[in-house]
């Protein structure tokens, strides 16, 4: 039997990159799978490449920021598919990178926006749907930059640092509702978005990816794949005694 046949799965941010690695996973352990994304092409791209390969997707076009419409996504997602077992709070981005003291307060609020309140947003939406079903497990994105610093997108670090320790708040709050809550820390990880950067670096893209490579001991960065197996772990049964935990899948990077 798969780990997670026939549970409920909502990735936010699902349609590319990690979230993206995190549907096709889920969707083999047996998920019924619940992409939201603001990309509608590629999250109903994912959706039928889901469905060809005998996997069940649906797609949700769903802002994280927008409170409203989380709620309303949710609520459909549940009366879809059948309740809500796991939700992947995956949705973020990068942001300003400037000194601290050079980012305006606008810039500041948009990643905080979307990479804390929208975790806040989807949690709340999610925990009646959970207790409906008599438990669950949300598994929270934060980074390697939410456990140390860099000179680098404050904003980013702010918010992955935040959404680390409200991940044991909330796996100590509802422990004994049967809700588990888990952050992942990932290393520097080859998604589009990254690859995408190195193409448009000063140095190029080949000089760029050998930088990154060379930060983590294992001599390379990761891929989407890697990630998305540490979250189905901490979505299934398998992780059941683990809550408030930090899965770091960061090819040694911290541990230098």
């Amino acid at each position: 039997m798969k780990r997670l046949d026939g549970k409920t799965c909502i990735v936010t941010g699902g349609a590319s990159g990690i979230g993206k690695a995190t549907c096709l996973r889920l969707a083999e352990e047996g998920a019924r799978v619940a992409i939201t994304d603001i990309d509608d092409d590629d999250g109903h791209t994912l959706r039928d490449d889901i469905r060809a390969t005998g996997g069940t997707a649906e797609y949700w076009h769903l802002d994280v920021t927008d409170e409203t419409a989380v709620e309303q996504v949710f609520g459909e997602v549940a009366d879809k598919l059948g309740g809500i077992y796991v939700l992947v709070n995956n949705a973020g981005i990068s942001g300003a990178d400037k000194p601290t003291d050079e980012i305006t307060s606008e810039e500041w609020r948009k990643v905080i926006d979307v990479n804390l309140n929208g975790v806040f947003h989807c949690t709340k939406a999610a925990i009646p749907h959970m207790r409906d079903k008599g438990g669950g497990s949300i598994v929270n994105l934060s980074s390697i930059y939410g456990i140390v610093g860099a000179p680098d997108i404050p904003p980013y670090h702010a918010s992955k640092g935040a959404v680390r320790v409200m991940s044991k708040t909330d796996a100590v709050l509802y422990a004994k509702e049967g809700i588990r809550v888990n952050s992942v820390h990932p290393g520097f990880i080859w998604t589009p978005l990254v690859a995408a950067m190195a193409e448009a670096s000063e140095d190029g893209a080949e000089a760029f990816r050998a930088h990154l490579d060379g930060l983590h001991p294992v001599g390379h960065v990761g891929e989407p794949g890697d990630i998305a197996a540490g979250i189905a772990y901490l979505a299934s049964e398998d992780a059941k005694f683990v809550t408030g935990s930090e899965l770091v899948i960061d090819g040694g990077y911290t541990a230098r």
